[in-house]
């Protein structure tokens, strides 16, 4: 085989080292995106949107088993919508991007770029529901969304564009949307864990941190090998307030008027950033095998006197591998040699390589190598597709349990400041305390160590992890996890 011309294929930075760095140098040499012209964006390139995608395919069908239907709502949302949403959200002032010119014309009302769709989609709500028969009404949308306060950007991280779902629904009461708050919130776990294999925590976000206007927002946050939290989607249930507000009432069976509970939910292309940090290495992006383009690639080896017979070896092989279902890439390609392959789709994350050679001819087997760590072994040909599974779910549970073992070591406990202080200043990761309630409390740590409370139990009536504050020593009311977060 001829050899290839020179190229810097591989990964310069550290993961461990400078982890900002090598993230983005990951991201842009696995061809998953660019940078845009603008600050603050980034095109997303073919193979990071299939992944984009393969979510999609799996909460899109999730949603619809439990009734959700998608529709489309405009990108634009008029100014005077927005001022209905006053008296409860005040959040999004500065994230809003405002569209003031048509052309050479000024438009007569400002038009929003959406930072999010409660303001318009819970007028169309109103109108379409009347009778307690319209209910629960489950509405999602596929789209992107536009926060132009963000700083620091990240590819699928944070960036000014990001694409997303949002889910709003409509219900009869405050059971019905609690029920469908955590059935959403449920969905993003399983995506996590069966799709992503990233375990996460669950929780709701402290009063001052939820949702502009919503009784409760529960959310999902899962680690970061830099020790940083990331919150990777959140369910939102906003009692009755947005209702009023877009007067969404219906007449129950006792021909009675009442007004309707409603809910949100939404998970976005971070979660896919997530997944990238915590998987991937110095050799570049490391995947599940359920999230993969490419489950597989089977790349032959010859020489010129083997060659024929390997190739048509390998191309049954990989023929035999795609009737079973697995998605397989043949790299049959003479202009470049075995060992550039190896490392070309290493970075492009492949989970499972399978190199055939003439002794694999000959000895009528697969030499089959694991991505995330390297440890190969040796298949026989007959029932190989039956093999090939069972190695992408051993793949599956070796990143799972790499990152749960990652999430177990860095929950840590304090009960003093300092003790907080220094296990977040040491070690990152998140730290389970005591806390009265009191924001300024929060506001305490977030101005000394730039940590903040990502997360409180679920259950409001849980007992606290310490009887005291551990910031003010008061009485602690509930259990916080601490946490620097992205």
């Amino acid at each position: 085989m001829s050899e290839p011309e020179t190229q810097e294929l591989g990964i310069t930075e550290s993961k461990e080292h400078s982890p900002g760095e090598w993230y983005a140098e990951v991201v842009q040499k696995a061809g998953l995106a660019d940078y845009a012209p603008m600050g603050g964006f980034i095109v997303t390139r073919p193979r990071g949107y299939a992944l984009w995608e393969r979510i999609q395919d799996h909460l899109d069908g999730w949603f619809k088993d439990t009734g959700v239907q998608n529709a489309y709502f405009p990108l634009f949302i008029p100014e005077s919508y927005l001022e209905r949403e006053k008296d409860i959200v005040e959040g999004f002032d500065p994230e809003v991007a405002w569209v003031t010119q048509a052309g050479n014309d000024e438009l007569d009302e400002r038009l929003a770029v959406r930072p999010t769709s409660e303001s318009i989609i819970t007028p169309f709500m109103s109108q379409w529901i009347r009778s307690h028969r319209d209910l629960p009404m489950r509405l999602n949308q596929w789209c992107s969304v536009v926060r132009w306060e963000a700083t620091d950007t990240k590819p699928f991280f944070r960036t000014k564009e990001f694409l997303w779902q949002e889910g709003h629904t409509a219900h009869r009461d405050e059971a019905s949307a609690w029920e469908e708050t955590m059935l959403r919130l449920d969905q993003y776990r399983r995506l996590h864990e069966d799709v992503l294999a990233l375990p996460v925590l669950e929780g709701r976000k402290p009063e001052h941190d939820k949702f502009p206007g919503a009784h409760t927002t529960a959310a999902i946050e899962s680690l970061m090998p830099d020790g940083k939290a990331l919150q990777s989607a959140t369910s939102h249930y906003l009692g009755d307030g947005f209702a009023e507000a877009f007067d969404v009432t219906y007449v129950d069976e006792d021909e009675n008027e009442h007004v309707a509970h409603t809910a949100s939910w939404g998970l976005s292309w971070r979660a896919l950033g997530g997944m990238i940090m915590t998987h991937s290495d110095d050799q570049g992006l490391s995947l599940p095998p359920t999230l993969a383009p490419e489950q597989v690639v089977v790349v032959p080896i010859w020489q010129e006197d083997t060659r024929d017979e390997v190739l048509e070896y390998a191309a049954d092989l990989a023929a035999e591998l795609d009737e079973a279902g697995h998605r397989v890439e043949l790299d049959d390609r003479d202009e470049r040699n075995p060992g550039f392959k190896f490392n070309e789709w290493e970075l492009k994350g492949v989970p499972l390589r399978i190199e055939i050679g003439p002794n694999e001819v000959e000895d009528n087997e697969a030499t089959v190598v694991h991505r995330p760590d390297g440890e190969s072994a040796v298949e026989d040909r007959e029932g190989i597709a039956g093999a090939v599974g069972d190695h992408l779910d051993t793949i599956h549970a070796k990143l799972y349990a790499a990152a749960e073992q990652d999430l177990e070591e860095n929950v840590r406990e304090a009960e003093s400041r300092n003790e907080l202080l220094g296990t977040i200043g040491q070690h990152g990761g998140l730290v389970k305390t005591g806390w009265c309630g009191d924001e300024d409390c929060e506001a305490a740590i977030k101005d000394e160590i730039a940590a903040e409370i990502v997360l409180v139990p679920l259950e409001r009536d849980t007992d606290p992890v310490h009887e005291e504050c551990v910031v003010c020593d008061d009485a602690a009311v509930e259990t916080a996890y601490f946490a620097k977060s992205y």
